[in-house]
């Protein structure tokens, strides 16, 4: 007789293979590394075959486990499709949804959206799962995403929300120690704060606001750097540097006076941000009405600064 598959042993696998490590899929699915390991065990004693190359540092999908992998994927899809048509039975404005936001993006705006949203519909619950990683939609069972940049995955339907555009700004005290520049050449003397960027030199495509689609190639001396925006944002807060920010992340921050706007002609046209969901799956009410509701609710995102009310910016003050 066949030996039985479990259901945890694959999705398990599905979260070992995406993260292809054991640690961090434990820490994903909230289980100690060892239960990890004898869960992927078991399930290649059931297939009867070697899913995964191990060695002291690495691991690896073999051929089997990659294939696996994705077949698998689609199966759990189609489970979680079933299970949420039966809970969609009767009242449909209710039960829970999860979705998932870049980090800085997620603890900025989604905590007030979401909550507004409790208030019209308090019988659903919201599961938001906040991280850098790009979250594997189906193998993790999320039903929303709130993304900005390339969409890699053909198999997601999208829907745009905003296109976030960079500008460069600074906290009071760097401005005080150090000047403003007055042109994109003055660049070159200033310490700058980048997010995603490789050490040294940078060359940065730059868009005049006063002059729509003319840009500017220009050379950024990246002296900190860092692969999260709450990161770089921090630090410009604290005076490391001019950074080159999207504008929704700032514009409370450049309103309060915490931070300054610094050479405000010039943006860096950003990535767009997209509202995804997998196109096997079937919409649930609950999670049509979230997208709906995000969809009319983030337009913050949409900001820019011509939007807001005259105010001082640090090249005004500069030059007064």
């Amino acid at each position: 007789m066949d030996t039985p598959v479990s259901f945890e042993g694959v999705t398990t696998f599905l979260a070992v293979a995406e993260t292809l490590s054991f640690t961090k899929a434990a820490t994903r699915l909230g289980i100690a590394k060892s239960a990890a390991s004898r869960r992927v065990a078991d399930l290649e004693d059931a297939l009867g075959v070697r899913l995964l190359h191990r060695t002291t540092r690495k691991l690896h999908l073999t051929d089997a486990g990659a294939e696996y992998a994705a077949q698998a994927r689609r199966a759990v899809g189609v489970l979680n499709d079933a299970n949420e048509a039966v809970r969609d039975r009767g009242d449909a404005a209710r039960g829970r949804v999860r979705i998932t936001a870049p980090a800085d993006l997620g603890a900025t705006y989604l905590p007030s959206v979401l909550q507004s949203f409790r208030r019209k519909y308090p019988e659903i619950s919201i599961d938001a799962v906040l991280a850098s990683r790009r979250v594997d939609l189906v193998a993790e069972g999320i039903d929303l995403a709130l993304r900005f940049g390339a969409l890699e995955d053909s198999s997601l339907v999208a829907r745009k929300i905003a296109t976030a555009s960079s500008y460069f700004v600074a906290s009071p005290a760097y401005v005080a120690r150090r000047g403003v520049p007055a042109t994109l050449a003055d660049l070159a003397a200033h310490d700058v704060v980048l997010f995603r960027a490789p050490r040294g030199t940078l060359r940065v495509e730059l868009e005049s606001c006063d002059r729509r689609g003319q840009t500017e190639a220009v050379e950024l001396r990246a002296m900190l750097t860092g692969d999260d925006l709450s990161f770089v944002h921090r630090a410009a807060l604290d005076g490391a540097g001019l950074a080159l920010l999207p504008w929704f992340l700032v514009a409370p921050y450049v309103e309060s006076g915490r931070l300054v706007q610094v050479l405000p002609r010039y943006r860096a046209r950003g990535a767009d941000g997209h509202l995804v969901y997998p196109s096997s799956r079937l919409l649930s009410k609950r999670v049509a009405l979230l997208i709906e509701h995000l969809l009319a609710e983030l337009k913050a995102l949409r900001a820019e600064p011509s939007d807001r009310a005259p105010r001082a910016n640090a090249n005004a003050k500069a030059k007064s």
